[in-house]
């Protein structure tokens, strides 16, 4: 395929415009379907004011349920055990309390990298179609922070949480 100056810089434009989105900390898979699993990897692409990060805060939204964050080697890791505001049913069992912030800390990631934490949860069935979720999250280094809570969905936001997009109930066969 010969490329001319045009496709050259049309190329360069398409890869300019998704640059800002990738300076975000956000969800490698941003869409889920009610009722199911999902399994939440968070991308770190940075630190903070170029120092390197020691520790990751995110808060579950409600109506993400059953949320079992994975270990990461090197890094402490932490969870808060809080009521739902109201009872959820997952395998036929009522859910009223789960983890509501996972906590990644005692490690670093220099600003130069790039990293992922992990954890799996499901989308209670009771959650409207077309809602999105939010996971505030909030990225330490020494002595300075990121916190990626904007949860209002403006395509502007400086700081926007990390979103999850939430589609039909997958049909059960």
């Amino acid at each position: 395929m010969k490329r001319t100056p045009i496709t050259i810089a049309l190329a360069f434009l398409s890869l300019a415009s998704i640059g800002p989105a990738a300076a975000h900390v956000s969800l490698e898979v941003p869409s889920a379907a009610v009722g199911s699993t999902y399994k939440a990897v968070l991308r770190i692409p940075h630190g903070c004011e170029g120092k390197a990060t020691t520790a990751i805060k995110v808060r579950i939204p409600e109506g993400f349920i059953n949320v079992k964050p994975m270990p990461k080697a090197g890094w402490d890791l932490q969870t808060a055990v809080s009521p739902y505001q109201g009872t959820y049913e997952l395998h036929g069992n009522p859910l009223t309390e789960g983890v509501t912030e996972v906590v990644w800390s005692g490690g670093e990631l220099p600003d130069a990298y790039y990293d992922e934490f992990v954890f799996r949860g499901t989308v209670a069935s009771t959650v409207p179609e077309g809602t999105t979720l939010y996971f505030p999250t909030v990225q330490l280094c020494d002595g300075a922070e990121e916190a990626w809570i904007d949860v209002t969905g403006a395509e502007d936001a400086e700081m926007p949480a990390p979103s999850l997009e939430l589609g039909p109930a997958e049909a059960t066969h």
